[in-house]
């Protein structure tokens, strides 16, 4: 009964977080900035209202197709702010980018592909396909997160970044919430008498990780480090001129085919570490 009241408060105070969070995103006049996060934030307010509404008023059936395509979506966008954190964190890497778009666009075909044959080879009703599939997906989009949350720790000096930038605050929450999202999932299949608590304990932790960004986008926004300001060009300026010199729309234009493409990623990589041995 304890867990079931602070489980109301949290699905309470959830919602009102969300609101809290876009209104400073408005304020701050950072909607602009970030406005797939921004719609990722409302659809998610949205989402709770819409599912919320269906479970009360709808069907079984229909709350089960009501739920699954708010996830599905959800998820999307998700994978959407993923891309729009990237770009912005890479800003001064036009070509870095413009790689970064082309590989965007690979990963978007191939979970796509793998979610759909996912759905093909689950047995079961239509249902089960549906579930396998989203599900898919977003454990899919989830270490993508994590990966990309891994990556600019590793490289946080090397891009001259600060933790208190905006990009690296969305990262930073995103991956978090979806390691602690993840982690619950295996509590929950592995000890099933902890459902009540792991679904308390994300909902906490959601509740908790949109009081960060409202901290984290109402400080100031540190000045940001450019390669000029350290005394040896980072790798990632490396790769940037590389990619420049190669040719890097070049490059996208050769990913038509794979047998011109991966020639096109050595030559650049031979490039860089020839840049590397003579710095």
């Amino acid at each position: 009964m304890h867990i079931s009241r602070v489980q109301w408060f949290l699905a309470l105070l959830a919602p009102l977080m969300l609101l809290a969070t876009m209104y400073v995103l408005h304020q701050r006049k950072l909607r602009t900035k970030f406005p797939l996060f921004f719609n990722y934030l409302a659809f998610y307010f949205v989402g709770l209202g819409l599912t919320f509404v269906a479970g009360s008023f709808l069907s079984g059936r229909q709350y089960f197709y009501a739920y699954w395509i708010v996830y599905t979506i959800t998820t999307l966008l998700a994978f959407a702010v993923l891309y729009e954190v990237f770009v912005n964190i890479l800003k001064p890497y036009s070509a870095l980018i413009d790689l970064g778009k082309m590989l965007f666009g690979w990963a978007t075909a191939f979970l796509l592909l793998a979610s759909v044959l996912t759905a093909f080879a689950t047995t079961g009703n239509q249902g089960d396909k549906i579930c396998a599939a989203v599900l898919l997906l977003e454990r899919s989009v989830q270490l993508m997160q994590c990966g990309l949350l891994l990556l600019f720790v590793m490289f946080e000096k090397r891009l001259g970044l600060s933790w208190r930038s905006n990009g690296m605050s969305i990262v930073t929450g995103l991956g978090l919430l979806s390691a602690v999202e993840l982690v619950t999932v295996f509590m929950r299949n592995r000890f099933p008498a902890t459902n009540g608590v792991m679904d308390t304990v994300f909902m906490g932790y959601f509740c908790l990780n949109l009081g960060f960004w409202m901290v984290m986008f109402l400080l100031p926004e540190p000045q940001r480090k450019t390669a000029q300001d350290s005394p040896a060009r980072i790798i990632f300026q490396r790769w940037n001129e590389a990619l420049v010199s190669y040719g890097y729309r070049d490059l996208a234009l050769a990913s038509s085919g794979m047998d011109s493409f991966l020639p096109g990623v050595e030559k650049t990589v031979e490039r860089v570490l020839a840049r590397k041995m003579v710095n």
